[in-house]
């Protein structure tokens, strides 16, 4: 079938009344836990994991895709009116958006950052139904080896471009990869690091540990902090852009766009870096650099072009080849598991209505999110009078309903508060939970793909070397390993992410 039938099937499937209105839930979801500080699509994902078993695995996907890439519309709402970005991928946009406001542009950059989000959504979303065929036909061919390169490749990529110490990111991961191993091993039936608790003979779930390490973590670490928001709202005005600020922006959302699409098909890569890369280009390439910080055009149109771009694209190497690109692609990943539906080039063959009707909904979602954002701001921006004192409680009561559900049992609640507590001590210590999550989720895969392999190669452990593939991905692997030991490069690395 030609992309343009794969496409009709997909909007056939998206255009149900059911998908449709949850397209709508996820896009108002998304915006508004953008515009709220502290939430974000991680958490809020990972928080209404157990609502998904209820749905249909596409109707679920739907909308747990529209709260992410949702959230990076929303958060460019408070980052240009009030100077608090909503999502971690806004903050580059309050150094030109918050002056462009202050100097009575609000309108102006709220509708080139929504215009620019929307063709930014559009060109990512395209380049998914482009690219996706194409490399799930390739990833097909692949073998037992080739899939525990890729995945190596995947977790150590996860390790190059996690924020913070290289060396906390590794550990984050290995520690995922034990928390992944917990259980009764499929091949001998032994128990695995249960220390005779029956109820971890089948594993720790995976929501169990979304929940906790994102969900109630991120309750604790706001719980904590003072609530000082300035709600000064600047006045809006009016939207339309002068033929000057259209001919600086257009490029802009072009440049912006193009690099958010490729940075979101790498592994740890995505929103937060492509916004800030993009405007890095942008001052350096533009004529008037003074003007950055000063409310310069470019400032806005650029990263949020990039960060919306890079949402899209994120999508590519998880439902073409099973890795994740982030965290909330992991958590899209548990959420096809949970309805035993495996990540990987088979999904579009299996389940073709779920993977073109995933796509056709971005197409749809993107026009929703301009429609929602543009003439609801004022409602939006009310919404950050919320106290957390509020907001929080009912959140954890949530969250402890969800987990309960799952098997009707108390010791998860149990789990999930000391995986919250866990991923709180962690955030104290700066180590990121990001990479622990893709090394829990990808551990038992790669655990999997090693011993098939081994196995079919009657044990020689060549056979990750002579087949070309494999060899070929090893060596990338190697090489970025090799790249992170260099004191240059991991300096500049650090810097980057001191500098976000």
């Amino acid at each position: 079938m030609s992309l343009i039938d794969n496409l009709a099937t997909g909007f056939g499937v998206a255009f149900t009344v059911v998908n449709l209105l949850y397209a709508l839930l996820g896009a108002v979801l998304g915006t508004l836990i953008g515009i709220l500080p502290g939430l974000g699509p991680v958490a809020t994902v990972a928080m209404l994991l157990p609502v998904t078993y209820t749905l249909e695995p596409t109707t679920a996907l739907i909308m747990l895709a529209g709260i992410y890439y949702g959230a990076q519309y929303g958060g460019s709402t408070t980052a240009i009116l009030v100077n608090l970005p909503g999502e971690a991928s806004s903050v580059v946009t309050t150094l030109d958006g918050y002056q462009m406001a202050q100097r009575g542009r609000a309108g102006q950059a709220l509708a080139v950052a929504a215009y620019g989000s929307l063709f930014a959504g559009i060109v990512g979303t395209l380049l998914l139904a482009a690219l996706a065929p194409a490399l799930a036909s390739v990833a097909i061919g692949f073998g037992a080896a080739e899939y525990f390169s890729l995945m190596l490749l995947g977790l150590i990529g996860a390790v190059a471009l996690a924020s913070g110490s290289v060396l906390k990111a590794i550990a984050m991961i290995l520690f995922g990869l034990l928390l992944g191993s917990i259980g009764t091993d499929i091949n001998s039936g032994v128990d695995r690091y249960t220390f005779g608790v029956f109820e971890l003979g089948d594993g720790i779930d995976f929501v169990v540990v979304a929940m906790g390490v994102f969900g109630l973590t991120e309750i604790l670490r706001n719980v904590v902090r003072p609530e000082t928001r300035d709600l000064g709202t600047a006045a809006i005005g009016g939207m339309r852009l002068s033929r000057d600020e259209v001919r600086r922006s257009v490029p802009a959302v072009f440049r912006g766009s193009a690099l958010g699409a490729a940075m979101g098909l790498l592994p740890g890569g995505g929103a937060l870096l492509s916004s800030f890369a993009a405007y890095t280009i942008e001052k350096r390439i533009s004529k008037h650099p003074q003007e950055f910080g000063k409310g310069a055009i470019e400032g806005v149109a650029a990263p949020e072009s990039a960060n919306n771009a890079a949402a899209q694209s994120s999508f590519v190497p998880m439902l073409t080849l099973g890795i994740p690109a982030n965290a909330t692609t992991a958590l899209l990943m548990g959420a096809m598991m949970i309805h035993n539906i495996q990540p990987g080039p088979q999904v579009m063959s299996s389940h073709p209505e779920l993977f073109w009707g995933l796509i056709a909904s971005m197409f749809i979602g993107n026009v929703m999110l301009v429609i929602l954002n543009l003439p609801m701001i004022n409602i939006w921006v009310k919404l950050l009078s919320i106290p957390y004192r509020l907001l929080y409680p009912a959140i954890l009561v949530f969250v402890t309903v969800g987990v309960f559900s799952i098997q009707n049992s108390t010791f998860l609640i149990l789990l999930m508060l000391g995986f919250g507590l866990l991923g709180y001590l962690l955030s104290l210590l700066d180590f990121e939970p990001a990479p622990l999550l893709l090394g829990f989720i990808l551990g038992p895969m790669v655990e999997d793909n090693f011993r098939r392999a081994m196995l079919i190669s009657a044990g020689d452990p060549t056979t990750f070397v002579t087949r070309p593939v494999s060899a070929v991905l090893l060596g990338l692997a190697v090489a970025l390993l090799v790249l992170l030991a260099f004191p240059s490069i991991r300096k500049s690395r650090e810097q980057a992410f001191q500098e976000d």
